[in-house]
């Protein structure tokens, strides 16, 4: 490991984060899927959640249950309000929790 200081949910993050900042990715872009982000980064999927959850949590991202996560249109904006992003945060763990929990009520294998 040549960064010992950099977790690997970071390291997912400040790629998404320059690809954000640079334009490779633009407002409504779709990320790929959390298997396909595990597979490239060789990490496990739950590693990918937490990355997920960090840009949800920064304002960067938004995630719809189904469809996937997607670019915000605010992710260059520095204007954002405080309690918008804290309520999109919010609303964001609520699904992810949302998921989870339909998961478990399905007998989801774990």
């Amino acid at each position: 490991m040549s960064t010992e200081a950099t977790q690997p949910y970071q390291r997912i993050v400040q790629d998404y984060r320059e690809k954000i900042r640079l334009g490779r990715l633009t407002a409504g872009a779709k990320l790929p899927s959390t298997r396909e982000l595990a597979d490239e980064y060789g990490v496990a999927p739950g590693t990918v959640q937490r990355a997920l959850t960090e840009l949800r949590n920064g304002g960067l991202i938004y995630s719809h249950q189904g469809r996937g996560s997607f670019v915000s249109d605010s992710s260059g904006s520095d204007d954002q309000d405080p309690t918008t992003l804290a309520i999109k945060a919010l609303e964001s763990q609520v699904a992810e929790l949302r998921a989870r929990l339909d998961k478990l009520e399905q007998g989801g294998d774990g």
